[in-house]
């Protein structure tokens, strides 16, 4: 960079503090600030909270590729009207896969890089499908900061340019046996460079699919010229996914599950996502005997979330091939069975067996009532590092999550959802919306689901105090790692108890998210992850 003055974006010698921000008219809250104002310039512009939902949503595929593209996947819960919906966009697998072929290949797990774990994408549509059944604008005026930010390039903030040299070295150590890399190299790494905070990227190819989704309600990407392009960039690498899967999918309009702790509804997308591990825990942690002892509270919260977790883990998957019902993991039977077995010890946690047997999040609040909870993602950073020449589209690795093991609810095969990671969250409390909350991060997403609404409603901590706190991660085992910034004496004590503490150096792993509260005035609040880009812009 050329400033006159240098420094470094990424190091932060002292504490800061954002406050929480209020407003009536409006607010939309993002990880990035572009993506941001996208959304609040369509509320300006007489768009509603779902419009302005897949404003930032689209802008977001072009300001924060590190985490999302047009070839992501999506969820949504919306409210409106004085109801709860629910929006499932997460893609199937292609009906060319299937385990015979992947194991054929030599593969002994899912692959993480190339064609062979991209999945149908679902995010295009869910731009549409929310724009048609919520939305008060055409897409074309939706989706015109994205593309705008496309054509006319745009800098790199922070956080993002700070992922972009590990996902260099990571596809271009896979490059030599995955030609279909390369497309990437194009468009992320122009002349060879790593790009770097305070760059400029210009995405005309990324413009032009935007601009044809937009203008066709999405047509274009799943019956289109770009579908076209697509399979046949596929069938020359040898990959699974044809334009008939992609003419064959649409988003699926699901209930929310929902559990009550304390007075307040805790709302979740039901599987194929894990949304459901936030509720098992909660409905652990509802039948304990309430305490004041830091130690214990969190002792047990980790407890509680290893538990449910290991069992999400086992039995989430497509839940046309789920081997237990999200009643039967909801129910107080499996509670009591899992509250049972937590003491003042650390587990080494075991899956349930029945007794009959890192995203990109961003929420949106306008002035009549309506809000959105909307998450969406390639999976792993850029995704399998696929992007198909002359469209912009980077696809996901979302097939990735898929087993290998014929015996598993999540083998993959044909037309399969896999185990999906990405989860918005919704609070409801007397039948009436408290609002949207979402934390990004891969499998930190429940985790931190689960501690920021316990210090919301347990600790009475606003938004964005909620979202500071510092954060504790599951990773396996007895292990349990932890900001810097964690309390040294807890952590003595969780080691006492048997905790394997490991404090990390960076706190990217801890998930990044947002908050947005309405009271009965219709006054709204909201917070801003400080561990993003991110912004709350609002009216």
């Amino acid at each position: 960079m050329a400033f006159p003055i240098s420094f470094d974006p990424l190091t932060y010698h002292y504490s800061s503090r954002r406050n929480v921000i209020y407003g009536r008219k409006g607010m939309v809250c993002t990880g990035n600030p572009l993506a941001a104002q996208a959304g609040l310039d369509v509320l300006r512009k007489g768009g509603n909270a779902i419009d302005a939902a897949v404003a930032a949503a689209s802008a977001l595929t072009v300001v924060e590729p590190t985490a999302n593209g047009i070839g992501s996947d999506a969820f949504a819960i919306v409210y409106t009207g004085g109801k709860l919906y629910g929006l499932n966009s997460s893609g199937p697998s292609p009906m060319g896969i299937s385990l015979e072929a992947v194991t054929g290949r030599g593969f002994e797990k899912m692959p993480e890089n190339g064609v062979v774990p991209v999945n149908v994408p679902g995010a295009p549509g869910a731009w549409a499908a929310l724009s048609k059944r919520f939305g008060r604008l055409p897409l074309t005026e939706t989706m015109a900061s994205a593309i705008g930010y496309a054509e006319e390039g745009y800098v790199l903030q922070p956080g993002v340019g700070s992922l972009w040299k590990a996902s260099f070295d990571r596809y271009r150590k896979a490059l030599p046996q995955m030609p279909e890399l390369q497309g990437w190299f194009d468009t992320f790494a122009p002349d060879g460079k790593v790009l770097q905070t305070g760059d400029i990227l210009t995405l005309p190819d990324h413009a032009r699919t935007l601009r044809a989704i937009a203008e066709t309600d999405a047509e274009d990407f799943y019956r289109g010229e770009t579908a076209e392009k697509i399979d046949r960039f596929f069938r020359e690498h040898g990959g699974f996914l044809r334009k008939e899967d992609l003419a064959a999918y649409q988003p699926e309009w699901v209930t929310p599950l929902t559990t009550d702790y304390k007075g307040y509804t805790v709302c979740e997308i039901p599987p194929n996502g894990h949304g459901i591990t936030v509720l098992m825990a909660l409905n652990i942690l509802r039948g304990m005997e309430e305490s004041h002892d830091p130690f214990i509270r969190t002792h047990n919260q980790i407890e509680a979330m290893k538990l449910a977790f290991t069992d999400t883990q086992k039995y989430v998957a497509d839940p046309r091939f789920m081997q237990v019902t999200p009643e039967e993991l909801l129910s107080e039977e499996y509670a009591a069975a899992r509250r049972a077995l937590i003491g003042r010890e650390a587990l080494m946690p075991q899956p349930w067996t029945p007794v009959k047997g890192g995203t990109v999040y961003l929420c949106t609040a306008d002035g009549e009532g309506n809000m959105v909870s909307y998450i969406q993602s390639n999976y792993m950073g850029f995704g399998s590092g696929v992007i198909v020449p002359g469209t912009g589209v980077s696809l996901n690795n979302r097939g990735a999550n898929f087993y290998l093991d014929p015996n598993a609810a999540n083998c993959v095969g044909p037309g399969k959802k896999s185990y999906h990671t990405i989860i918005p969250g919704f609070l409801m409390k007397d039948g009436a919306p408290v609002g949207p909350f979402g934390i990004m991060g891969g499998f930190m997403q429940p985790q931190a689901h689960l501690q920021v609404l316990l210090s919301a409603i347990d600790g009475h901590l606003n938004p964005q105090d909620a979202l500071d706190k510092p954060r504790w991660m599951w990773t396996g085992g007895k292990t349990i790692e932890v900001e810097q910034s964690f309390d040294p004496a807890l952590l003595g004590q969780l080691a006492r108890a048997g905790h394997n503490i490991v404090v990390r150096q960076s706190s990217v792993p801890f998930g990044r998210g947002e908050i947005i509260w309405r009271d009965d005035r219709g006054v709204l609040v909201g917070g801003c992850e400080m561990r993003t880009d991110g912004q709350v812009a609002v009216w």
